[in-house]
C-alpha cells in the first residue's frame, strides 16, 4: 500500500516483541489487512502548543534568594485537561535538551513543564547539587504554578495529578522531589544516583564514602566542565570550595560528606511515597548499577511500588533504547497517573545484546523480565579460584595507570557487552606488574551472572591499601572485561595484612560454555586518585568467588538496527593505545623495526584475515601508500575494507602478513600507533558532554600534552559554530560525523584514517571536507579514505586500492584505473564484476 506524507509512529512493544499500541498523529488511518497492518498517514504529527515563561521562585535556607526559571509549557493534545508530568534535564543541560520527549508525552495527552535548574541554560541562580534548600524549593513552586494551570487535572485543591521524570541530574531532582512533597504521585528517575558521597568516593569492600577512592575524572567533568570567569563556573562557592578541597586531597571530610548526601535521594528515601520506575544503565561508571539498587531497597521499605530497568546505555555511552525506555516511561506515567490504561511495566527487565541476525545484519537485543526484582545477590554460585600469592606494585607518581572507564572513553565500556573476547584480548588494560589475576574453573555449561559477584582477599602492604577489583571473561580468544567497570577499594591498615569482602561491578553478563571467570585486582585506575608514592602489595583470596545468577528472568527477543553498537573503535585503538604504551613500554613486536621503510607512511604485505566459521574476510592484501597520498579504499559491501582497516589500526590480529606504519610493525597498543588518526565505524561520543568536552576529554585520556593537540586547527575543521559549547546529544547526524572528524585530526597525525567520512554531510560540506583532505595531504601528511561515494573518490583521491571477495583486484593512481574517457564508477564496476 502506498502511504501519503511523512508519519512518526511511535511503537509499543510487550514482552512477545510484538506491537500492542501505535499512537499516530492526527488523521492517521490504521488498515488492517490479511497478512499484515498498513498504516495511511494523511498529515504530519499533531502540532504541540507551547509556551515559554519565566518562573520566579524563592530559595535558599531561608527563604531570601529569589531565582527567575526559564520553563517551556505544552498542553496536552487532544483533551481540555490531563496529568502533568515534570521533566528535568541532565548535568550541564537545558529545558531545550527535553523537548522532544516533552512533545511526545503532550501528545499523549499530559501537560508537560521542562524548565532549566538553576544555574543552567536561562535560569539564575547557582548550582547546588539538588540540594532541599534550593532545587527542591524551586521545584516545589513549580508544583504550585502546574496546579494553577486549567490544562492540568487536580487531586484536590492545590494538588495536581503528577508525574516526574529526568536523566541523571534530572532523574535525581525527581527522586528528591517525591522525598519533600506528597503531591508527586509517579516518579522515572534514569540512570541517576542514591548516595553522592558514595558514587564519588565508591569503597567495594564496605568502608563507606570516608575510606572510599575519590572518582577524580568524573568529579573534575562535573565541577569544572562550566568553568569560565570562576573556578566551577556556576556552582555556589562553597560548593566550589568544597571540590576543591577534595580534589587537593583526595580524601572527604565529615562537612563534605554531610553536603553530599545532604543532596542525596538515600538520605529522604523513607519519605518516597510515588510509585518509582528507576532506569539504571549497564555502561555506566559514575552512577552504576549499585546506586539504582540501593534506591530500589530504600524506596521498597515504605511499601511503594518499585519496578527496575536495566538497559544497555548509561553516562558510559552504549545504547539509549530511547524508544524502549520512553514507551515504559509512558506505560508507568499510563498506569500511575490513569488508573492504570497503560501497558504493565514488570517489576525487573534486563536487555541484553545478541548476535547479528545475519539476515538483517541487526544486532538482536533481549528483554528479560521478572516478576519481582531480586536485587543484587539473588542464587549466588560459588566458583573456586587459583593462584597463590602475588606481588603487585604501585608506581611512583601513580602512573601510568591501568584503564577500565572514565569520562570520554566510555565506549570501551560497551564494547563488552557484545560478547566477544577479542576486543579485551587485543587491548589489555592493566599494566605489567601492577595487577594480580585469580582464575576460576573452565565452565561446562553456560553461566549468567545478574548480579554482584563478591569475593574475600587479603591484602599486606603499607598503610591503607588501594585497589581496584575487576572481573574478566577468559575464553579460547583470550581475556576481555564482562563489563569495563572498575570497583575501587581502601585496605585499611593492611601492614601486618588485614582481610576484606569485596563487592565487583554488578552486571548482567553471559559466560560461555568453556570459559573462565577471572578476577584482576589492580593498583592503579585512570578515573580515581592514587597515591604518589611507590609501593608493593601481596594479595591473596581467601574464599571461593560467589557469583550471583536469575533464573526467573524470561528472555525474549526485539532486534534493533546495528549501527547503535558499533561503538568508536577508533576512539579505543588511538585513546587507549596511546594511554597505555608511553615510552620505554612495548612488546617485543613492536620493537621489531625496518629501517629502509622509515618515511613510508604504510605498508602492507601479505595480510589475510579468517575466521572461526571459516570465512575469509581478507586474503593475501599487499599495497604501499607514499607521504603526500590521498588513497582511496573501494570495494563492494563485504570486500574486506573494514577488517582490513581493524587490523590496521591494531584491533584485531591478522592470521598473516604484516603492517608497518613508518617501518614499526602493527601489533595491540604498538606506540607508532600514536602517529595515526582514525575515524572508523561511526561516530561516539559521551552524549551528555559538549562537542568541545568531548574533544577535551579525548586527548586527556592519551596523556600526550594539552600543546600537542593542536585543537584550534580541530574544532576549525568542526565548523560547528556555538554547537560546540552544546551537549552532543543535540547535535544532528552530519554534525556527530564532523566532530569525530575533527577528533580524529587531534594531533595532526602523518596518517589519517577515515571510514566513510562524508556520512551524514550535505554537498557543500562533503566539497570542504574534500577540500580539508587534500590540503591535509599536502603538507607531507597521508590520508586514507574507505567511501561507496565514488565521484567523491575520484575527485579527492590521487591513489585507489579496489578490494573484491578480500583480494586487492586493482590499485595504482586514479587516473590510470578509470583510464581515457572514463568516470571510477564505470572502471570499478568493471573490475568487481569479473574480480579478477
Amino acid at each position: 500500500m502506498r502511504l501519503g506524507g511523512a508519519r512518526k509512529l511511535r511503537e509499543r512493544w510487550d514482552k512477545a516483541g510484538k506491537v500492542t499500541r501505535w499512537t499516530a498523529a492526527a488523521g492517521a488511518a490504521v488498515v488492517l489487512a490479511a497478512g499484515g497492518v498498513a498504516f495511511a498517514a494523511a498529515d504530519a504529527p499533531a502540532s504541540v502548543d507551547r509556551t515559554d515563561q519565566r518562573i520566579d521562585v524563592v530559595d535558599g535556607p531561608k527563604d531570601d534568594q529569589r531565582v527567575t526559571l526559564d520553563t517551556t509549557f505544552y498542553r496536552p493534545v487532544g483533551r481540555e485537561k490531563g496529568p502533568a508530568v515534570l521533566i528535568g534535564h541532565g548535568f550541564g543541560g537545558s529545558k531545550h535538551d527535553v523537548r522532544t520527549e516533552a512533545e511526545e508525552l503532550a501528545r499523549d495527552g499530559y501537560a508537560v513543564l521542562a524548565w532549566s535548574a538553576r544555574g543552567f541554560g536561562a535560569s539564575t541562580g547557582e548550582i547546588a547539587l539538588n540540594s532541599p534548600d534550593y532545587e527542591v524549593k524551586d521545584v516545589k513552586q513549580l508544583i504550585d504554578w502546574l496546579a494553577k494551570r486549567p490544562e492540568v487535572r487536580l487531586d484536590g485543591p492545590g494538588d495536581p495529578r503528577l508525574g516526574m521524570t529526568g536523566e541523571s541530574y534530572g532523574g535525581a531532582i525527581a527522586l528528591m522531589t517525591a522525598a519533600h512533597d506528597p503531591r508527586v504521585d509517579a516518579i522515572v528517575p534514569q540512570i541517576t544516583w542514591s548516595d553522592l558521597a558514595d558514587a564519588l568516593f565508591p569503597d567495594a569492600a564496605g568502608g563507606g564514602a570516608s575510606n572510599g577512592v575519590f572518582k577524580k575524572l568524573w568529579a573534575g567533568t562535573f565541577f569544572t566542565s562550566g568553568a569560565k570567569e570562576t573556578a566551577c563556573g556556576r556552582f555556589l562557592p562553597s560548593l566550589c570550595d568544597m571540590y576543591q578541597k577534595l580534589a587537593e586531597t583526595g580524601t572527604p571530610n565529615p562537612e563534605a560528606i554531610e553536603t553530599l548526601r545532604r543532596s542525596s535521594p538515600a538520605t529522604f528515601a523513607d519519605r518516597i511515597k510515588a510509585p518509582t520506575l528507576l532506569v539504571q544503565g549497564q555502561s555506566d561508571s559514575l552512577f552504576p548499577l549499585d546506586q539504582s539498587d540501593a534506591n530500589a531497597r530504600l524506596i521498597a521499605r515504605n511499601g511503594t511500588p518499585v519496578s527496575m530497568v536495566w538497559f544497555q546505555g548509561g553516562h558510559d555511552g552504549g545504547d539509549p533504547e530511547t524508544k524502549r525506555v520512553r514507551g515504559l516511561t509512558h506505560d508507568w506515567f499510563d498506569q500511575r497517573l490513569r488508573g492504570g490504561s497503560g501497558s504493565k511495566v514488570d517489576a525487573f527487565t534486563v536487555t541484553r545484546a545478541g548476535g547479528i541476525d545475519s539476515s538483517t545484519q541487526e544486532v538482536v537485543v533481549e528483554a528479560a523480565n521478572a516478576s519481582s526484582y531480586p536485587g543484587l545477590s539473588a542464587s549466588p554460585r560459588a566458583f573456586s579460584l587459583t593462584g597463590r600469592e602475588q606481588t603487585i606494585h604501585n608506581p611512583a607518581g601513580g602512573s601510568p595507570t591501568s584503564i577500565s572507564a572514565l569520562p570520554g572513553l566510555g565506549a570501551l565500556g560497551s564494547l563488552g557487552g557484545l560478547g566477544g573476547g577479542a576486543i579485551g584480548a587485543e587491548f589489555p588494560v592493566d599494566m605489567p606488574g601492577q595487577a594480580a589475576t585469580f582464575d576460576g574453573p573452565k565452565l561446562d555449561q553456560p553461566f549468567r551472572l545478574t548480579g554482584a559477584a563478591t569475593i574475600r582477599i587479603k591484602v599486606t602492604g603499607p598503610g591503607d591499601v588501594p585497589l581496584f577489583a575487576k572481573l574478566y571473561d577468559v575464553g579460547p580468544g583470550g581475556a576481555a572485561p564482562a563489563r569495563r567497570l572498575a570497583a575501587p577499594l581502601r585496605v585499611p591498615k593492611a601492614d601486618k595484612g588485614a582481610e576484606a569482602t569485596v563487592t565487583l561491578p554488578a552486571m548482567d553478563y553471559r559466560f560461555d560454555r568453556g570459559h573462565r571467570l577471572r578476577l584482576v585486582l589492580a593498583t592503579t585506575d585512570m578515573g580515581f586518585a592514587t597515591p604518589a608514592k611507590p609501593a608493593s602489595y601481596k594479595v591473596q583470596v581467601t574464599g571461593a568467588l560467589s557469583a550471583p545468577t536469575v533464573t526467573t528472568l524470561e528472555t525474549l527477543p526485539t532486534p534493533i538496527p546495528a549501527w547503535v553498537w558499533v561503538l568508536p573503535l577508533a576512539g579505543l585503538a588511538i585513546a587507549a593505545g596511546l594511554v597505555l604504551t608511553g615510552p620505554g613500554r612495548r612488546g617485543k613486536a613492536s620493537e621489531e623495526f625496518e629501517e629502509s621503510l622509515a618515511g613510508v607512511p604504510l605498508e602492507i604485505t601479505g595480510l589475510t584475515k579468517a575466521y572461526a566459521n571459516g570465512f575469509v574476510a581478507v586474503s593475501d592484501l599487499s599495497f604501499r601508500v607514499e607521504k603526500g597520498q590521498v588513497l582511496g579504499l573501494l570495494g563492494p559491501n563485504g570486500a574486506g575494507k573494514t577488517t582490513s582497516l581493524r587490523m590496521l589500526m591494531g584491533l584485531i590480529h591478522p592470521d598473516s602478513g604484516e603492517i608497518r606504519i613508518f617501518g614499526h610493525k602493527v601489533t595491540p597498543g604498538a606506540p607508532v600507533l600514536s602517529r595515526l588518526g582514525s575515524f572508523v565505524e561511526g561516530p561516539g561520543f559521551l552524549p551528555h558532554l559538549t562537542g568541545r568536552d568531548n574533544l577535551d576529554l579525548y586527548w586527556r585520556a592519551t596523556g600526550r600534552p594539552a600543546g600537542d593537540s593542536h585543537v584550534d586547527e580541530a574544532l576549525e575543521i568542526a565548523d560547528l559554530g556555538a554547537a560546540l559549547d552544546r551537549a552532543v546529544r543535540t547535535y544532528s547526524q552530519g554534525m556527530r560525523q564532523r566532530l569525530a572528524i575533527a577528533q580524529a585530526m587531534l594531533g595532526l597525525p602523518d596518517l589519517l584514517v577515515l571510514d566513510e567520512p562524508t556520512n551524514g554531510l550535505d554537498p557543500p560540506q562533503i566539497r570542504e571536507m574534500r577540500e580539508v583532505l587534500v590540503r591535509y595531504a599536502e603538507t607531507g601528511r597521508t590520508v586514507i579514505v574507505s567511501s561507496h561515494l565514488l565521484a567523491e573518490v575520484e575527485q579527492t583521491c590521487t591513489h585507489a586500492v579496489v578490494m573484491s571477495r578480500g583480494r586487492r583486484v586493482a590499485a595504482g593512481p586514479v587516473s590510470e584505473i578509470v583510464g581515457s574517457g572514463r568516470r571510477l564508477e564505470d572502471a570499478f564496476l568493471e573490475i568487481i564484476g569479473d574480480g579478477s
